[in-house]
């Protein structure tokens, strides 16, 4: 069964067409080293929970918008041999392609499949 990486941010609104333009550069790369397929959300009813929710997990501030977001591999092996090489790679370093966010605020996690219909 596949496996699933999926990560929560808060990225300032005003850089959206950035984000967009950062995740599509990372496309490529992610298939290249075997991810089947990256999803890339954009928050756009996402409320702020009393206790817990989106928004308090990352930290949003009013002037930023959660972003949701996956990854789907065929196997954790196959994440788990990809993964080193992706962090290596030239068109993903910060120079080439900085996050428009702060990556302390992302929360991220590997997911095994348990239902999927």
């Amino acid at each position: 069964m596949n496996y699933v990486d999926g990560f929560v941010a808060a990225v300032p609104t005003a850089r959206r067409d950035e984000y967009i333009r950062h995740a599509r550069a990372a496309v490529p790369v992610f298939k290249e080293h075997g991810a089947l397929r990256m999803v890339e959300c954009w928050g756009d009813d996402v409320p702020e929970g009393k206790l817990t929710s989106f928004p308090l997990a990352v930290q949003c501030r009013p002037d930023e918008t959660v972003i949701f977001s996956w990854l789907v591999w065929p196997s954790r092996e196959v994440r788990d041999r990809a993964m080193p090489k992706i962090m290596e790679d030239p068109r993903l370093q910060p120079d080439v392609n900085p996050m428009p966010f702060d990556g302390k605020r992302l929360i991220y996690g590997g997911f095994q499949v348990v239902v999927d219909e």
